[in-house]
Formats: structure tokens, C-alpha cells, sequence
């Protein structure tokens, strides 16, 4: 993954994203790239990613949908009584 040093800083700017980075319970450099992201109207594509994760998720099902299955604690359940 590619990494990013930034020279000659603002005291401001980084005194602004260090309280950024803790308020948000994150270090400095994942406070850095969120903000970034934010910056350049990127921030939505972690949200598009999942979206077609999910989306890959379910066409991809071992099980489809509809069909209808025994549920896996009943099933223990019943191993469990013998």
C-alpha cells in the first residue's frame, strides 16, 4: 500500500487533525486518509465496495435463497438429545 510524508505542515492543520483523529478513537495517519477521502468526494466508495461485495455475496450463494432448510440450531439440537 502506498504511503504518503507530508513536509512543512501547518501547526494549525495538524493540531486540528490530531483532535480530529481522537475524537473519532482513530491514529493520526487513518484520521489523515479519511479525511483525504472526504476532501476529494471519495468517501462513498467504501460504501460502493460493500454494496457490490454484498451484491457478489448473494449471486454467489452456496445455498439460494427460497430454499428451505433445516435451521443449524435445531439441529444441534436434536444431535445433542440423541
Amino acid at each position: 500500500m502506498p504511503s504518503l510524508q507530508v513536509r512543512e505542515m501547518p501547526t494549525v492543520l495538524y493540531d486540528a487533525l490530531c483532535e480530529s483523529a481522537k475524537r473519532d478513537h482513530r491514529s493520526i495517519a487513518q484520521q489523515a486518509v479519511v479525511t483525504l477521502s472526504r476532501g476529494l468526494n471519495l468517501a462513498d466508495d467504501s460504501v460502493m465496495r460493500r454494496r457490490g461485495l454484498l451484491q457478489d455475496i448473494n449471486k454467489n450463494l452456496i445455498c439460494p435463497q427460497g430454499l428451505n432448510l433445516s435451521d443449524a440450531a435445531t439441529l444441534i439440537k436434536e444431535d445433542r438429545a440423541r
